[in-house]
Order: C-alpha cells, then structure tokens, then sequence
C-alpha cells in the first residue's frame, strides 16, 4: 500500500531520555493516533532495558508498530526501514487515525521524508573488513582512511560511530564517488509527507539530570544482565551492541567491572555526547519545541492533541 502523495504525520522527536516515548503514547491517546516506531535499536527483540523501549502502558495507550519486528542479527538500515514504515503509514491513514513516527535515529527520520541519495547498496565483505581494522587497529585507523577519501563524511561523523564511518566508507570503495557528494546531490529538500515535527524542550542542566536518572534506573532495572545474557545468546556481535549504553556495558563485562560505579558516568558521557550529535541534526530541522511540563499536565496535552489535530485537518 502506497503512502497518499504529502500525507500528513506528526513526527516526534529529540535527543535520547527526553520523553518522547512518552509524549508519543500520550497524543496517541488523545488524536487518536498510533505510533510508529523510528528507534534503529528498538526494532529488535531482546534489546529492551538499554534502548528503552516503550512500557507496557505507554503501549496500552495506542497501537504501536515496528518494535520487536528484527532478529538482533537481522540487517535493518534506514532504507529498508523506511520501505517498511510507509505502508504502516498508509494503514493508519485508512483507519482514520494519525500517524506518529517517534524515534531519536534521524537517518531513518530523514529518509522517511526526503528519501535518500542513490547508493550502492551495502557489501558484507567491506564491512567485515572495516569491522576487522577497527578492532585490530582502533576506530580512530578507520575514521582516518575516511577521511582520506570523503573528508566531509569524515567531519561530520565521530571516529567511534563505526557503522555510519563504514557506510561512507564502503559507498566510496564501492561507487568512487564520496557519499558528501551523493548527498549534497541529493539535497534532501524534497518532501514526501507533510511532516509536524515536535519535540520536548528540556532545559539543558534538567536534560543532563534525565539522562543521569535514566541510566540509574537501566542499571538497576537489569541492564547489565540484559547485556550479558545477549553476548550469552549468541548476539555480542549484534550492530545494536555497537550503540550507547550496550557498547559501554559490553566492554565493562569483558573488562570485569560490570559492578563498578564508574559504568554508569561512562554510559551518561556517552550519551551526552550522543545527545549533541542530535541536537546538530534538529538544529537544521523545522521542529517546534514543547513544554516539558506537559508530560505531566493533562490540560496541556489536551490542548497540544487539539492544535495537532487542527493542524492535520485544515
């Protein structure tokens, strides 16, 4: 089923920890609405405590989709996400409800909207061999060749997003063409939904607070066991285990200071600085701020789920 050309979605977005989850299954309610998952870790079954999925009443108060649909070593990237994401679109529109994309990974946000830049699609020998130089000689060695060949990319990306490094790197090796150019070709301009893009404005030292808070609870809701029991399962080599938080409790179970107190201030370092990563992406982004307060105020979400639905109709 194909999306109806401009259809009209509310996309929910921010930084890690800042309650979209939350705010999603709140308008979900009151739209009414359903909410469509964009988080590239929460698709897959088993990674739940670290990458935060929904409770179970944020997902009694609407239907959700694409949460759980992959197993951990299933490939999913933002294309084939998308490509599944528009059909649920189309399905919700059906029903008369609206569509609520909520996710902090802004690739997959992006090429939900715009599409992305024709690529050569991805080869598991590169990769493999990148994973390969990164483990025997560090990130950093990795970054570097990057930066050799798409010195954009390069800049743009951080040394440790090993993914997203090969992936540039591997569309260069692949098609000559560096994947900066690609994009700028591209533009990302053109827009395939007519897209309300919301986020919760948190002031910053009440975010870094969140984010802290957030972390201790993980940790003691059973992050680590989480953790272990997937290196156990088979899935230490999972592309989600690469990630914020799961990267962090990996390396310290292999270290053998899962207990020490030092895990929890490396997991809110890194997801700060995760954080500003989002935050750069939404800065070139028409995104309307909301106020935090309204997570708690009824009266206030109310009113938000009318203007929404104003919005959506006219």
């Amino acid at each position: 089923m194909s999306p109806p050309l401009h259809a009209r979605i509310v996309v929910v977005v921010g930084p890690t920890a800042s309650g979209k989850s939350a705010l999603a299954a709140e308008l979900g309610r009151r739209l009414p609405g359903e909410v469509i998952n964009a988080d590239s870790v929460q698709v897959y079954r088993h990674f739940d405590i670290g990458s935060g999925k929904p409770s179970a009443a944020e997902r009694g108060a609407c239907p959700h989709h694409l949460l759980d649909i992959k197993d951990p070593l299933d490939p999913l990237d933002a294309a084939a996400w998308a490509e599944l994401a528009q059909p649920v679109i189309a399905e919700v529109h059906a029903r008369g409800h609206v569509p609520i994309v909520c996710g902090g990974t802004f690739l997959w946000v992006r090429a939900l909207l715009f599409g992305l830049a024709a690529a050569p699609k991805g080869d598991e020998g590169l990769r493999a061999e990148h994973r390969a130089l990164a483990r025997e000689q560090g990130a950093t060695a990795l970054h570097a060749r990057l930066a050799k060949v798409d010195p954009a990319s390069a800049a743009r990306l951080h040394e440790n997003d090993i993914v997203r490094v090969s992936r540039a790197l591997e569309v260069y090796e692949l098609s000559g063409t560096p994947l900066s150019e690609l994009q700028a070709a591209h533009g990302f301009r053109t827009p395939r939904y007519d897209a309300t893009l919301i986020q919760l404005d948190w002031p910053r030292d009440v975010y870094d607070a969140r984010v802290a808070a957030r972390t201790r609870t993980m940790l003691e809701c059973g992050f680590v066991d989480e953790v272990r029991n997937l290196v156990l399962g088979g899935y230490g080599s999972a592309r989600a285990m690469a990630t914020v938080g799961y990267r962090q409790v990996a390396q310290a179970l292999v270290d053998g200071r899962a207990d020490s107190p030092e895990l929890s201030s490396e997991i809110v370092r890194a997801t700060r600085v995760f954080a500003r990563r989002q935050r750069t992406w939404l800065r070139d982004e028409a995104v309307q701020g909301i106020d935090p307060d309204a997570l708690s105020d009824a009266g206030q979400l109310d009113r938000l789920a009318s203007e929404l639905r104003a919005r959506l109709t006219r």
